[in-house]
């Protein structure tokens, strides 16, 4: 594995060329928590340094965007009830990410960006950290990250672990390097059987278990407000439509469909929240395009008069808008995406929820909440317009679906204390280690 790192960091600065302009790009137009960006470079002023000096010996949990913060987040403060001594350092890749963690960041936590995974700014966060113990989120198989954390005896984890097929397809293609990769974790805690499988096939011998799905194991806030509706369009609708998630392609089609939709259900109000909120102007002259009367949330002033569609081209208000729907279309499930985004928000809040037929990424929820019931599937985009006007037409119907999708969601719960068990034997592990002198190797 030591040479296949050596070729990765010697190639590495080649790849950031093509890397950069994107990450500038991002950088410019994705909104979210900058000021201290420098740290994706492995720069932390003097005064970063004096502050997480005081976080030395923290866990350090890694989760790349907002959904993983949104299930890293539940799991720390789960993990925080447990150890009252334990101290936290949560990283993010992106700005919304970052932003949503620091609004939400409990005590004895800090929030810190994610370096980029070039050797010198790795080490350079390990240096300022010192963390005890690393725990990743998800799919950031990140070598250098995983290999640094390897060299100075701190035991990783991979937590709440997925591998789609097409995933495990390239990692099988290039198993010389992902094989040995996987093995420097001491421990993968995968979502499901599947998952589990897919990682045995790259890695066999891999410590690797099937923990459940963290996700499941989420809380709503007790204090979560619903949207106010009322600014936007004038009154509560009657009923409420959110996109949620929505990816290129998604909202042409839930805009078209929503159209049509309004002549049998006029009193019908739509709110889209695309994924990557920068897209607002491209969302919004899809809505301009089909003629509907809209209002960009990110602009912040309610419009003079009510509108029939709300774009929520903001961030860390998801959960928000769900609460105030009425139905729920999971984005990335149509007009040709098939990877999904997360079915268990919308049922934790007992809403209904239409999405695509295939999942790639979210099988196993998906299987668990049609197996209940509690899912509407589009099997073709043309099939939307009459999954929709169905349930605009039954409200009764609308409840039974979301109550079977929240009960079976919290039939299901129970992974963050699977993990959590298997994470505080590794910090028994490490200290046992540390008394003996004895270390791992690359």
């Amino acid at each position: 594995m030591r040479v296949l790192l050596f070729f990765y960091n010697l190639f590495f600065p080649v790849g950031l060329l093509f890397f950069l302009p994107g990450l500038i790009v991002k950088y410019r137009n994705r909104p979210g928590w900058k000021s201290t960006f420098g740290e994706r470079f492995g720069r932390f002023t003097p005064e970063r340094v004096k502050e997480l000096a005081a976080f030395h010996g923290a866990v350090w949990v890694h989760a790349v965007s907002v959904g993983e913060a949104v299930v890293a987040l539940s799991s720390v403060r789960a993990w925080l009830r447990r150890d009252p001594e334990l101290k936290i350092v949560i990283s993010t890749t992106t700005t919304t990410g970052q932003e949503l963690v620091r609004k939400q960041l409990p005590e004895r936590c800090a929030a810190i960006f994610c370096p980029i995974d070039f050797f010198p700014w790795v080490r350079r966060a390990f240096d300022v950290i010192r963390p005890s113990e690393l725990v990743i989120f998800e799919t950031e198989l990140w070598p250098e990250l995983i290999a640094e954390a390897r060299r100075r005896g701190i035991p990783a984890a991979l937590v709440n672990a997925r591998m789609s097929d097409h995933s495990a397809r390239g990692y099988r293609r290039f198993r010389l390097f992902f094989a040995p990769l996987l093995r420097m974790l001491d421990l993968v805690a995968a979502q499901s059987e599947a998952d589990l499988a897919r990682y045995l096939s790259v890695a066999p011998g891999v410590n690797a278990v099937n923990t459940g799905n963290l996700k499941f194991d989420q809380q709503v806030p007790a204090d979560l407000a619903a949207l106010d509706t009322g600014r936007w369009f004038g009154a509560r609708p009657e009923v409420l439509i959110a996109a949620a998630s929505t990816h290129p392609g998604e909202e042409a089609l839930i805009a078209k469909t929503f159209r049509g939709l309004l002549a049998a259900h006029p009193g019908a109000r739509l709110v889209i929240v695309p994924r990557h909120a920068e897209r607002g102007a491209e969302v919004a002259e899809i809505l301009s395009g089909e003629g509907l009367s809209y209002c960009r949330k990110s602009l912040g002033e309610p419009p003079a008069h009510p509108v029939q569609v709300l774009l929520a081209d903001t961030t860390g208000e998801m959960l928000s808008v769900m609460k105030a729907s009425d139905i729920v279309i999971m984005g990335k499930s149509l007009a040709g995406q098939d990877e999904g985004h997360n079915l268990i928000e919308p049922a934790l809040l007992d809403k209904p929820i239409v999405t695509g037929a295939v999942l790639k990424n979210f099988r196993f929820v998906q299987q668990v909440l049609r197996g209940a019931g509690a899912l509407t599937e589009v099997r073709a985009d043309g099939e939307l317009a009459g999954a929709l006007d169905a349930l605009l037409r039954d409200g009764s119907r609308r409840r039974e679906l979301g109550e079977k999708g929240g009960a079976a969601i919290r039939r299901n719960a129970g992974a963050v204390d699977r993990t959590l068990d298997l994470l505080s034997e590794l910090k028994r592990g490490q200290q046992s280690r540390e008394k003996t002198g004895k270390g791992p190797s690359i």
